[in-house]
């Protein structure tokens, strides 16, 4: 059974909105919108360490309700999104799931689903929005599917631009140009049309996702991030890393991400 497959139940979606600490909206507004996206990120990390421990990772509905709500663990942007597509449906949204395309160092792109976001419409929503809980440090509030869209958040400018088909998410750090961070298009997938690609950056040596570890979650002053066995937090702008030991990593998980995890090896 995918997730596709069936809705959320008034049970399955009250726990969820209590993992990420948010009440059910009385209406699918935007203003409930940006409040449910802004509450995921803070709650619920971006996270790979299943695919560092080489467990494989299913994404029915499930092994996910388990894995986020249950566990109180993270994951990536398949698990993420995927989910948040449930709950927001549940709520009266109507979601699309789309395929990106994230922007490599060469100024290249990865292929087609390697990345799960999300087109939200309906409800009072002026047009559909971008949505996306799974992409790390990305944006805290959904996007509106505007050409040149620009929006200033803590630390970046991020926005949206049309070429074609294709939609631009790109972000501006300060004294610096537009980078595109990755481009997608609007036409809805299920959610098997990720399969493919899901299996491969869990198994792949030339996934990201396999070389190394990361932990990482918004926080009201700014992001902490656990990458390897380096801490690194960011608080109004100002950043600090450092490189813990065994315990102490195994402490920050459970510290910054309220992750208990056996058979975690921070080396690497």
């Amino acid at each position: 059974m995918t997730l596709t497959d069936t809705a959320l139940t008034d049970t399955e979606a009250a726990a969820y909105l209590a993992r990420i600490g948010a009440a059910a909206p009385e209406a699918p507004t935007a203003e409930a919108l940006a409040s449910l996206h802004r509450a995921y990120l803070l709650a619920v990390p971006f996270e790979n360490l299943d695919i560092s421990l080489g467990r494989p990772i299913g994404l029915d509905r499930a092994a996910l309700l388990d894995k986020v709500v249950a566990r109180r663990r993270g994951g990536y942007c398949y698990e993420l999104n995927g989910l948040f597509a449930l709950l927001l449906r549940h709520l009266g949204y109507a979601v699309d799931l789309v395929s990106a395309r994230v922007a490599t160092g060469d100024d290249g792109l990865t292929p087609d689903f390697d990345h799960l976001a999300l087109v939200v419409s309906g409800g009072d929503l002026d047009g559909p929005v971008l949505a996306d809980v799974g992409f790390g440090d990305a944006f805290v509030e959904p996007l509106a599917l505007r050409d040149d869209e620009d929006r200033a958040e803590p630390g970046k400018h991020v926005g949206l631009l049309a070429a074609g088909a294709d939609w631009h998410y790109r972000e501006r750090r300060p004294d610096e140009p537009w980078r595109t961070q990755y481009v997608f298009t609007t036409t809805p997938h299920g959610l098997s049309d990720f399969e493919a690609r899901h299996r491969w950056q869990q198994t792949s040596p030339e996934s990201h996702f396999t070389r190394s570890r990361v932990v990482s979650r918004l926080t009201p002053t700014g992001r902490v991030t656990l990458s390897g066995d380096r801490l690194i937090t960011t608080t109004h702008g100002r950043r600090h890393e450092t490189r813990l030991a065994e315990d102490d990593v195994r402490r920050a998980l459970l510290e910054h991400f309220g992750i208990v995890l056996e058979g975690f090896d921070p080396v690497g």
